[in-house]
């Protein structure tokens, strides 16, 4: 059986939309797989996912159901939507600015990305720890950290290939990518179909002064795609290239790796999933359930 994908599965009133999907899934060994359902509820919206089986809540009303939307995926690959070890940056990090850019439409693609449901940050809880002895340090020198991104679902960069194969989408290049042509994102790196994010310990980040109340001049904007953004280029000024060291020494200091090709990104070096790459969305409901 072909796992079924966030497909609506009923509508109106359908108590037996879930019971239909079980049936379904009689023939093709059960027991090898698991459901997940949320509803529209009217006046209400979509709720919350929740597993077959566990206790969905209650509205406080008595609502009708407008659709249900199911998602069926082997147990064997279930472990990708179990955010139990991950954690919102805010609460662990408070002094941190978020600017969740793929939850907006100023990126790369120009659009909100898929799986951006709420503009938070969420990491494992060992990236986070190390994040925040990043930016405790900074704090002493009159800075803090800046974040764009850090843990990112499958389905986001999903989205991302999809865009990178429609060569006529082209809206943001004079943005992001001016210097290169679309048809070579993959050939040269700038897209995979994996990323290091959607294992929970990748960060992209930047450094804002607090006395000026402005980001560092880094000699390159984040998610630009060219040598620009190579924390060794050497077409910045001195300040822009001793900015971009402030950024690199604090976090090589406290555990994190740098990327040759990106000054904005880093991944902790003692990552707790090297192999996973989790696909539950981005939104506060994914890490307090």
């Amino acid at each position: 059986m072909n796992p079924v994908t966030d497909g609506v599965a009923g509508t109106t009133g359908e108590a037996n939309s879930l019971e239909a999907v079980k049936i379904s899934l009689a023939g093709d060994d059960a027991k090898n797989y698991s459901v997940y359902y949320k509803a529209h509820v009217a006046n209400i919206g979509w709720q919350d996912w929740h597993k077959d089986g566990e206790e969905a809540g209650t509205t406080g009303q008595s609502l009708p159901i407008e659709a249900i939307r199911i998602l069926v995926i082997p147990k064997s690959a279930a472990n990708v939507y179990d955010a139990s070890d991950f954690v919102l940056l805010s609460d662990v990090c408070p002094d941190v600015i978020q600017e969740v850019r793929y939850y907006t439409t100023y990126n790369f693609v120009g659009s909100r990305i898929d799986g951006y449901e709420q503009p938070v940050i969420l990491m494992t809880k060992e990236a986070a720890a190390a994040l925040k002895a990043v930016n405790d340090d900074l704090m002493k020198q009159g800075y803090r950290l800046r974040v764009f991104d850090a843990y990112r679902p499958q389905r986001a960069v999903d989205h991302f290939v999809r865009w990178a194969e429609d060569l006529n989408d082209q809206r943001m290049k004079p943005y992001f990518y001016p210097e290169v042509d679309k048809t070579v994102l993959f050939d040269e790196g700038y897209i995979a179909k994996r990323s290091g994010h959607t294992r929970g310990s990748t960060i992209d980040l930047t450094v804002f002064n607090n006395k000026t109340g402005k980001d560092l001049d880094m000699g390159g904007t984040f998610d630009y795609f060219g040598e620009r953004s190579h924390p060794d280029f050497e077409d910045v000024t001195q300040e822009q290239y001793n900015n971009r060291m402030i950024l690199r020494n604090a976090m090589i200091k406290h555990g994190f790796r740098p990327l040759s090709t990106e000054w904005w990104h880093f991944t902790l070096n003692d990552e707790p999933y090297t192999d996973t790459y989790f696909n539950f969305p981005v939104n506060t409901s994914s890490v307090n359930r």
